[in-house]
């Protein structure tokens, strides 16, 4: 689908918080799209998690987007997913999309691009584009110019680039293709939060 303004799906600036406490704050701060990995927690705590972030952002324009898990998803009632590879392979794609829910894919090279595209996914995430310290990872930063490859080869669906993105660099990210800009440490490490993430905003306006 094509990717027309910045109130499509996912928003420019896209935050990946692991607390209900974030999506709150951000929620507060008129984020669009907010994506919830909080990792390792069973059946029973991410449908509660997942559950109480749905209450936070009901009744505003936010966007909650749930990583991995999928059951809970589908039973809390969320609208958006997102999927790494590995979750990906455990997931039923066909319950998803049954549910109504859409779906993002993380990818790192060229086969999970393949894999991910047989999903007919709503948007394509790449990365780390620079290194990151946030989790080990098993592929090098992707760098800029993987991002206008990537994005002539997905086409109209929407990419996402993630991984050690700061606000300073957005605009690079932007004109090298990027729909989307997934953001954690520049937002959860940063010394002022709100301020950055009001810049972050101002940005998603400027470039839009």
């Amino acid at each position: 689908m094509p990717y027309p303004d910045r109130y499509a799906y996912p928003d420019r600036f896209y935050p990946v918080v692991d607390s209900l406490d974030w999506v709150a704050r951000l929620t507060k701060l008129g984020v669009g799209t907010i994506q919830l990995r909080s990792k390792n927690l069973d059946d029973a705590q991410s449908l509660q998690i997942v559950s109480d972030a749905l209450e936070v952002t009901k009744g505003t324009p936010t966007k909650l987007v749930v990583n991995d898990y999928w059951r809970a998803a589908i039973v809390a009632g969320a609208k958006h997913l997102h999927l790494g590879q590995e979750d990906l392979v455990d997931a039923d794609v066909k319950a998803i999309r049954d549910a109504g829910l859409t779906l993002g894919i993380s990818t790192h090279d060229d086969a999970e691009l393949e894999t991910a595209l047989r999903a007919d996914p709503d948007y394509i995430a790449l990365g780390p584009i620079f290194p990151t310290t946030l989790k080990s990872m098993r592929f090098a930063p992707q760098g800029i110019p993987k991002i206008t490859e990537w994005k002539k080869r997905v086409g109209d669906i929407p990419l996402v680039a993630i991984g050690g993105i700061k606000f300073e660099q957005a605009r690079e990210i932007f004109a090298a293709g990027a729909d989307s800009i997934a953001v954690v440490s520049d937002i959860t490490q940063h010394p002022d939060p709100d301020a950055r993430v009001r810049a972050w905003l101002g940005r998603d306006a400027e470039a839009a």
